[in-house]
């Protein structure tokens, strides 16, 4: 009994479990390091002898327009030895047509024969340039600092309310009123200081765009049992949205449902998404109070992750009739 109590403890030791874990990670990389150095140049050369198409060929040849696509080229580029092929991913749209000769000339590709490759490779390529470019234009707007002096910013923020509250007239600039529409002090500027005007201009496009929605969600967020602050569970949601995009989890997303080069206006439209499932989320699952809304906020966060692995995804928001 003795030695099987032995045995029995050396199997689960959790240092056993954490060293194979190791190795198995070790053999990962090296197998990645193999195949990127060198088993992938000759796969690629032996497919290309067989097929007479370069990988780039056969990527848009077997996938259809999408994430799955994009992603793949987008893969190959960064995988490829040429610079003139890595430097495809960092371009601006002006630049476009020049460089896609360039990769032609490059990988000796005859056009006459996939007449379809070069219209296919674009759009990939406005995909994935333009992602970067939106990125930055959201970064830019999220920096920008809410400034009560700055009329456009002060205009945007009284048109919120009379979106919102239509038939309230508010008192006053600085009053405990912007608390019906869920911010937390008298002067809303201070809840703008972690997204900037990223967070407002968010709210506001969802007022402007879909504005029976935005007001049937804020009804729901002053629920007496069930509300929560619609404002800044508003500009939290920005958060998300913004640290989405920022570690590429977007892309697919993006890939999908924009055939060309992502705007400003998409990234508002899934913010707009998001601020409507949140909703629906959170009624459904019935927290007891708001105190536990960053533990139901994760959960959510975790389910919309799950969302944009799935190689066709499309966050699109879809307004439910209500009788």
């Amino acid at each position: 009994m003795g030695h099987a109590s032995v045995r029995l403890r050396m199997r689960t030791n959790p240092n056993h479990f954490r060293a194979t874990g190791l190795l198995l990670r070790m053999l990962g990389y090296i197998w990645q390091c193999f195949y990127s150095s060198c088993l992938r140049f000759w796969l690629k050369w032996f497919l290309r002898l067989i097929t007479g198409r370069c990988e780039l060929q056969r990527i848009c040849a077997r996938c259809k327009a999408g994430a799955l696509r994009t992603s793949q080229i987008e893969y190959s580029l960064k995988s490829s030895k040429s610079r003139v092929l890595r430097a495809a991913l960092s371009l601006k749209e002006n630049d476009l047509d020049v460089h896609l000769t360039q990769i032609i000339r490059e990988k000796s590709i005859k056009e006459q024969k996939d007449p379809t490759f070069k219209v296919n490779l674009r759009q990939c390529l406005l995909q994935i340039n333009g992602y970067d470019e939106l990125f930055e234009a959201v970064e830019g707007l999220r920096k920008e600092v809410f400034d009560s002096e700055n009329e456009e910013h002060e205009n945007m923020l009284l048109k919120l309310w009379d979106l919102l509250m239509p038939s309230v007239k508010l008192e006053s600039r600085i009053t405990k009123q912007w608390g019906n529409i869920g911010f937390q002090g008298d002067d809303p500027k201070t809840d703008f200081r972690g997204m900037g005007m990223l967070g407002l201009t968010n709210l506001l496009f969802f007022s402007e765009n879909y504005t029976d929605a935005a007001r049937q969600v804020l009804s729901h967020a002053n629920h007496p049992r069930l509300g929560y602050s619609y404002a800044i569970v508003g500009i939290n949601l920005t958060e998300m949205a913004y640290s989405l995009m920022k570690n590429d989890a977007l892309k697919p997303h993006f890939y999908n449902t924009v055939p060309g080069k992502p705007l400003m206006q998409h990234f508002h439209q899934f913010y707009c998404y998001l601020a409507y499932e949140f909703d629906k989320f959170w009624l459904e699952e019935e927290p007891e109070s708001i105190m536990e809304f960053n533990r139901y906020r994760e959960k959510f966060h975790d389910k919309v992750k799950g969302q944009l692995q799935m190689p066709e995804v499309t966050l699109l928001m879809t307004v439910d009739q209500e009788k």
